[in-house]
């Protein structure tokens, strides 16, 4: 167990050093600090999610018993996984470091100066995420290796493959920070993302009520009255920074397409009236970009 907590602790932020040294001494790149820690906090971040979501449909589609069933891989990846998350409160907190001296981000001129205060404002803005990554190592990690005692790595493994989203929300992330809202790349990304959330995070807990209830053949609705207590409150604590974070993500796609909308109908009319007055002058194309247009960055994993 020590092993593969330790090989954890070396990995992730090992990688996060490795990709922000080669972003920042690539000759074709030459990224700076703060981009180099921004981006790659991401790359790491989705890397985690794709391994997480290998791992877990390769023990939910072993398991022929969702109960009883066992696979060495679900403690294995949990030891494993673990370091991550007291890592990625760090990363969070380097990327909001290094966003608030952006060059024109919204929030530069009121970024703290002192990595005291930094760290107060992060801890105040991003205060669900970082209590999620407490949450995941200090309750979520002991009951899923030690409490629950190898039964039930179905829904563990299931539980892994809730990361499937998390690859979209990094690039949406990236793409926000760089000002990229106007791209295709952004627009096909946001619906993804959203489709992705809901699906894997969202329907999370509904579908392993419904699974446990063909199992148990017993009905969806008297599901939640079958199982332990914990088991209903454990599922409501992490079920609801989801739905919290999904509604920030509506409201993100939402604002982006309408955004879009407006500045096509603005640029439009503004081609007509110069057409009016100049009847030589051709118009110029709108690209549905307004750099005023503000947009809302999920913190998220």
């Amino acid at each position: 167990m020590l092993t593969i907590l330790a090989a954890g602790s070396v990995f992730f932020p090992g990688l996060f050093l490795l990709s922000k040294q080669c972003l920042k001494s690539i000759p074709s790149l030459r990224w700076s600090e703060g981009d180099a820690v921004i981006v790659s906090a991401r790359l790491v971040s989705s890397l985690q999610a794709v391994m997480a979501s290998s791992a877990g449909y390769i023990i939910a589609s072993s398991c022929n018993d969702i109960i009883e069933d066992q696979h060495w891989l679900t403690s294995t990846y949990i030891m494993f996984a673990v370091p991550y998350f007291v890592y990625d409160i760090y990363a969070m907190f380097m990327c909001y470091w290094y966003k608030l001296r952006v060059k024109g981000h919204e929030e530069a001129s009121a970024a703290p100066q002192h990595m005291g205060s930094a760290l107060r404002s992060y801890l105040r803005r991003e205060f669900l995420m970082v209590l999620h990554h407490v949450v995941m190592v200090t309750v979520c990690f002991p009951v899923s290796v030690f409490v629950r005692q190898g039964k039930g790595d179905y829904f563990q493994g299931i539980m892994f493959m809730a990361e499937l989203s998390t690859p979209s929300v990094c690039l949406g992330k990236i793409l926000i920070q760089y000002k990229q809202q106007h791209t295709l790349l952004h627009k096909v990304n946001g619906a993804l993302m959203l489709i992705t959330f809901f699906i894997c995070r969202v329907l999370l807990f509904p579908y392993l009520y419904y699974v446990y209830g063909r199992y148990a053949s017993i009905p969806f609705y008297l599901v939640p009255l079958s199982v332990p207590w914990h088991c209903n409150l454990g599922a409501a604590l992490l079920m609801a920074p989801q739905l919290y974070w999904f509604s920030l993500i509506c409201r993100g796609a939402l604002r982006l397409f309408r955004g879009s909308s407006r500045s096509q109908h603005a640029s439009t009319s503004s081609a007509a009236k110069e057409c009016q007055i100049d009847g030589n002058s051709l118009p110029q194309p709108a690209n549905g970009y307004s750099t005023r247009s503000p947009e809302t960055e999920l913190a998220t994993h």
